[in-house]
């Protein structure tokens, strides 16, 4: 959940306007220093150190925390978490799309639930981040492709993916709630492994 938590995705939806970046970028993934190729194809692991203790602690982990939000934070609906341990975004999504509802994206209203938040994202194993960018970049490549011309890759800064998404999420270009933007969103989610989803 951590990072993933304040980075909850931008939305938008047909904008027309602006060109998108070379789609040939997709064959041009840069390498972070020190990763190797993965091997593992499941959608659900992180990539990287694949520890069944450890992703076992991080399921557990997430699971606390969801129990939290029921119980503490008030959103009885609070959905499991995915086998792999990571949350499931999309239904998230919909629970804090409601008026006043914003906080069960970070943790529930107060923070009544920041420690069960931050006590998953020191249990959350390493991430692959190559993996992670060439997921996020097919994902982004996929919005254009259904008619969001404007949605940008996500990049490599120190190792490190950043997500993509809408140019400008200070005064973001998007309307998330626009069919448009909804269709897209629902044709390419299956592009976004567990570990980036949520992310742009």
């Amino acid at each position: 959940m951590p990072a993933l938590a304040l980075t909850a995705a931008c939305g938008g939806g047909d904008d027309g306007a602006g060109a998108a970046k070379e789609d040939t970028a997709i064959a041009d993934v840069p390498r972070a220093s020190g990763t190797a190729p993965d091997t593992d194809s499941s959608k659900g692991g992180s990539g990287a150190g694949d520890d069944p203790a450890k992703k076992t602690e991080f399921y557990e982990a997430q699971l606390k925390y969801v129990q939290c939000m029921r119980v503490k934070g008030g959103y009885k609906d609070y959905p499991d978490p995915k086998l792999s341990g990571y949350l499931d975004w999309e239904k998230i999504e919909v629970i804090a799309s409601k008026p006043g509802q914003n906080e069960a994206y970070k943790g529930g209203r107060n923070q009544v639930c920041g420690s069960e938040l931050r006590d998953a994202f020191a249990a959350e194993p390493e991430r692959d981040e190559q993996k992670g960018y060439e997921s996020m970049l097919a994902h982004a490549k996929c919005m254009r492709d259904n008619g969001v011309s404007r949605f940008v890759n996500p990049t490599m800064s120190g190792g490190i993916a950043q997500p993509g998404g809408d140019p400008n999420p200070a005064h973001p270009a998007f309307d998330r709630d626009s069919p448009a933007y909804k269709k897209a969103r629902e044709a390419c989610q299956s592009k976004l492994i567990d570990s980036v989803d949520g992310m742009q």
